[in-house]
């Protein structure tokens, strides 16, 4: 039987439930986190990958939403230990914490109202490949920081990746490529995007109304520290992506994710890239705790 973590306690997830009048579920005023544990099969060990960082952003954007977990960084990480024991997962598993104005009253506002916080864990392998992907541009544009802010992981915002994911989909794409208002390159629906150009990678810079990622982050530390690569953060042209030798997506879902076309036309070869296939097994490495460098990225919970 699968337990959650639910307002305060554990409990069966069955259990783990909330009215139809819930605020968060009316108007989208819902802050979450994805994460990540790996199973090293070797070690028989379980590792979350850079769980107190994803807990830091996600009180920081408990901030925007004036939600008020009752919990710090260090009382989230142990509960989510705790909880991935009493489930006993042996292979890569996804947590998703969520708090949530838990409120029945009408209204969308952040104020007078109450906060609810959940965690659950399932299991989870590639999230949207990773051998190829092919993308398109999409015809929505990114919401802009100053109506519902990208770097925040918001329920409400995420309509916005789902029109433009939907729309992929339906012209036989993997996965979209949003444009800001300014026409520049933001991410993915729900990944960070990277472009190798001259041998350098190249990402949108956090101006550009994107996720603060944290997988992102982790990748340029990897890419200049391991593999000696420079990386500029800077504002992308639409076309920019079309001339780049090679271009993956990023995330704790999708990882690594190579991207062998966009809108019809091949990203170099359009084969997965030498210097993606480099980053996406010394990511998998350390996410596992096989780098003995950035083992202190990985949480072990057994």
């Amino acid at each position: 039987m699968q337990t959650a973590y639910f307002n305060t306690q554990f409990v069966p997830l069955a259990d783990a439930k909330v009215s139809i009048r819930t605020n968060a579920l009316q108007y989208g005023t819902a802050v979450f986190e994805g994460i990540r544990a790996y199973w090293n099969a070797t070690e028989q060990q379980l590792f979350v990958f850079r769980l107190p960082e994803h807990y830091e952003r996600m009180l920081g954007n408990c901030g925007v939403l004036k939600l008020k977990v009752g919990h710090d960084v260090k009382e989230l990480c142990a509960i989510t230990v705790d909880l991935l024991r009493q489930n006993q997962p042996k292979e890569d598993t996804y947590i998703r914490p969520i708090a949530y104005v838990s409120s029945e009253g009408l209204g969308p506002k952040l104020i007078g109202y109450d906060t609810g916080f959940a965690i659950y864990t399932i299991p989870l392998g590639d999230y949207i490949g990773t051998a190829g992907l092919k993308v398109g541009f999409s015809s929505w544009r990114r919401i802009s920081d100053n109506s519902i802010p990208a770097r925040c992981k918001l329920t409400g915002g995420y309509v916005n990746s789902a029109l433009a994911k939907t729309e992929a989909l339906e012209q036989g794409y993997d996965e979209a490529l949003f444009l800001t208002h300014d026409g520049y390159l933001s991410e993915g629906s729900a990944e960070n995007v990277f472009l190798v150009r001259d041998g350098a990678l190249v990402t949108p810079d956090l101006s550009q109304d994107i996720l603060e990622g944290i997988t992102r982050s982790s990748l340029i530390s990897l890419c200049r520290e391991e593999l000696g690569l420079r990386v500029t953060e800077r504002a992308i042209g639409r076309t920019e992506v079309y001339v780049a030798e090679e271009v993956f997506l990023c995330g704790t879902g999708a990882q690594v994710a190579p991207v062998v076309e966009v809108d019809r036309r091949p990203v170099g070869t359009g084969k997965v890239g030498p210097i993606t296939a480099r980053i996406q097994q010394l990511y998998l490495e350390a996410v596992k705790g096989k780098h003995p460098k950035y083992r202190h990225w990985c949480t072990p919970v057994y």
